[in-house]
């Protein structure tokens, strides 16, 4: 070490001191606040303004009508079609393979279960359900009381609209489902939200697609459980506990769903090789508040998803060896938080624009990112990119000794910009020598390679 190295050190580790002593005087002045205003929401559909069918239930099968759905279903031969118009008080049980059900009109039949039990039960395989409306299950969560409970493979359920069930649609251990351009929603007068069914529950459910369909006011919105190789597309998915929840569900793909105004938007656990791109986590912001959560998550790639006014805009827990590349990170009251581990991720890519912290991590160690790959954006670094290739020629720690202290301590965060802050992390960030526990990024980008991250910051308050 040269002398000017050794005397820099030596000053460095005067300030931390004062800071320390600064930040127990600070407890006094009273707490630093912190606000995520966001205003964001895509467009919905009518969950429960709609015009219900009052006139008695017709179902027809070729020339024949029938005042109830399961005699016409019990009537039915595989291939057949039963058309249902009007509302029907009843549970069905499709034991017929290749049935349809079809409402004739949009909303123009309703199957309705009368608070008790699944209210349609498709037994058999290749069973369609199109364009029907259903609810009232019973309320007995354990009970596995659903909208649709499907136990045969490759059923399709499209354009049908669930309401007022404790489960929406169950998956039972077949391969092959389609659910899609669908409606679900749960009673959103139980509580806590631990008491609801999810919307989508996958158990021991291979192969199936997710798309196109709105999920609200259940505890999950989408749940796996031992499914593998699902496909889950253009899903939204708002007011719950976890939009999206993974447990010991590997070799799938998320893409294009918006989760936001939850408790956390895709909580992802337990399971490896997972695909997240191209999604929308905003405004979760409930009791964990987690926009991305990653716990015991490994090998799985999420890319250019948006992230945005989150409490936690992501939260890596346990993860070993995921990449986490091209996402917009906005606005959020921590960018991202890393603890209990994990390691081996790559941080690339990504935009950290305007969090009130912009990362975190709970380790005494200094974890690096980057050594040898393009960095991130951090809209609080000092960029210096001296030969213009979009990279920062000064290396910068967003999560280091003052974060930690504030973190730990948020009273504070009212000497966040104060001279002997800036002074630590200037240190931190330009002088090798002083090497304290945290992240460290070694190739910042100079501009956020996300060119639409605008779009984000002008669709809610600030």
């Amino acid at each position: 070490m040269t002398r000017l190295e050794a005397w820099f050190a030596g000053a460095a580790a005067v300030v931390l001191a004062v800071l320390l002593v600064t930040a127990i005087v600070a407890a006094t002045s009273g707490p630093a606040t912190s606000e995520s205003a966001a205003d964001w929401s895509p467009d919905l559909p009518d969950v429960h303004d709609v015009d219900e069918p009052t006139e008695p239930g017709i179902a027809t099968v070729g020339d024949d009508r029938f005042d109830s759905v399961q005699a016409a279903v019990d009537a039915a031969e595989p291939g057949e079609t039963v058309v249902l118009e009007g509302r029907f008080d009843e549970h069905v049980t499709v034991d017929t393979a290749g049935l349809t059900l079809a409402a004739a009109d949009g909303d123009g039949a309703v199957i309705d279960g009368g608070g008790e039990g699944t209210v349609v039960a498709l037994e058999a395989p290749d069973v369609t359900v199109e364009g029907v409306w259903i609810r009232d299950t019973g309320h007995d969560r354990g009970g596995e009381h659903a909208g649709i409970f499907v136990n045969g493979s490759a059923a399709t359920i499209t354009d049908v609209r669930l309401t007022e069930v404790s489960y929406g649609i169950w998956v039972n251990g077949v391969e092959g489902v389609t659910v899609e351009e669908s409606t679900i929603a749960g009673r959103e007068d139980v509580f806590p939200l631990t008491d609801r069914g999810n919307g989508i529950h996958l158990w021991d459910a291979d192969d199936a697609v997710l798309r196109d369909n709105h999920v609200t006011a259940v505890r999950d919105g989408i749940y796996y459980s031992w499914a593998e190789r699902v496909h889950a597309e253009n899903n939204t998915l708002w007011e719950m506990r976890y939009g999206v929840h993974y447990m010991y569900s590997n070799d799938n793909r998320l893409e294009g769903n918006v989760a936001f105004d939850n408790d956390v938007g895709f909580a992802l656990m337990v399971s490896e090789n997972i695909t997240l791109v191209d999604n929308v986590a905003a405004s979760n912001d409930g009791t964990s508040a987690h926009g991305i959560l990653l716990k015991d998550v490994e090998r799985s790639e999420v890319r250019r998803n948006a992230v945005v006014a989150n409490g936690n805009g992501f939260y890596v827990y346990n993860a070993q060896g995921n990449r986490l590349v091209d996402n917009l990170v906005l606005e959020n009251r921590v960018g991202i938080h890393v603890t209990a581990g994990s390691s081996g991720e790559v941080v690339a890519g990504n935009s950290f624009i305007d969090n009130d912290e912009q990362a975190f991590a709970t380790t005494n160690a200094q974890i690096a990112w980057n050594d040898s790959e393009t960095g991130n954006y951090w809209s609080d670094a000092r960029a210096a990119d001296l030969d213009g290739d979009g990279t920062s020629e000064i290396r910068h720690q967003p999560a280091g000794t003052v974060e930690r202290l504030v973190h730990d301590r948020p009273q504070a965060a009212v000497f966040a910009d104060s001279p002997a802050f800036e002074a630590v992390r200037l240190a931190e960030s330009s002088f090798p020598v002083v090497e304290s526990a945290g992240l460290i990024d070694h190739h910042p980008l100079s501009e956020p390679p996300q060119e639409n991250w605008r779009d984000y910051y002008e669709n809610h308050d600030h």
